[in-house]
C-alpha cells in the first residue's frame, strides 16, 4: 500500500504545473506564447529567463521528491522505475491542466539525478554541448534522452531502470515531434534568438 500511495504521489506531484504557475503569476498564459508548452524553455521565451530557471527547478524537483522518498523506503529498482515514470507521465499529462502538460526533460532529468547521478551528469553534458553548439535546445534534448538507456548501461544500473531510461527517452522523443519537424525544415527558433 505504501508503494501504491507513492506511486499516486508521484503522479500528483508531477502534474503541479510549475511553468503555468510561474506564468500567471506574472500575468501570462504561457500556453497562448510561443510554443504554448509550459515547460522552461517556453517560460523563459515567453516570461523571463528568471522564471525560467525557477520553472527547470521546480519541474526537475518534481522527478527527484518521489524518487528521493523511495530510495529512503528501500525500493527495489523495478518499484524505483515506476515511482520514477509515475511523476514523469504527470509532467506530461497534468490532472491539473486537463491532461496537457510538458515534454518531460526536467522532470526526468530530476527522476534520474536521484537515480543514477554519474549517468545523469553524463547526459547533461551532452545535452550542454548540443545546446552550445546549436542554440538548438529541442535538438540538445532529444540526444540527451535518446542517449539516457545507453548512459544507464554503462554506469552499471540495473535492466528496470535501463528500461524505464528507454521509455523516458522514447516518450521525450515522441513529445517533440512537433520539434523534429521544424528542425527538419530549418524553422526550429534558437534559444536566445529575437
Amino acid at each position: 500500500m505504501q508503494i501504491i500511495a507513492l506511486i499516486g504521489l508521484a503522479y500528483l506531484l508531477g502534474s503541479i504545473p510549475s511553468g503555468f504557475v510561474l506564468g500567471k503569476l506574472s500575468g501570462v498564459d504561457v500556453r497562448q506564447m510561443g510554443s504554448g508548452n509550459v515547460g522552461a524553455t517556453n517560460v523563459a521565451r515567453a516570461v523571463g529567463k528568471r522564471q525560467g530557471v525557477l520553472t527547470l527547478l521546480a519541474d526537475a524537483f518534481k522527478g527527484m521528491a518521489p524518487v528521493a522518498i523511495g530510495l529512503w523506503m528501500q525500493l527495489p529498482p523495478e518499484a524505483l522505475a515506476v515511482v520514477a515514470s509515475s511523476a514523469f507521465l504527470g509532467h506530461l499529462y497534468p490532472v491539473f491542466l486537463r491532461f496537457s502538460g510538458g515534454k518531460g526533460v526536467a522532470t526526468g532529468l530530476g527522476a534520474l539525478l536521484m537515480i543514477a547521478p554519474l549517468a545523469t551528469i553524463l547526459l547533461v553534458g551532452v545535452f550542454l554541448a548540443v545546446v552550445f553548439s546549436t542554440r538548438l535546445v529541442s535538438l540538445s534534448s532529444i540526444i540527451a534522452a535518446a542517449f539516457a538507456p545507453l548512459a544507464l548501461w554503462l554506469f552499471f544500473q540495473p535492466p528496470a531502470i535501463v528500461w524505464m531510461g528507454a521509455f523516458l527517452a522514447a516518450m521525450i522523443v515522441w513529445r517533440h515531434r512537433g520539434n523534429i519537424k521544424r528542425l527538419l525544415a530549418g524553422t526550429e527558433p534558437r534559444f536566445g534568438a529575437p
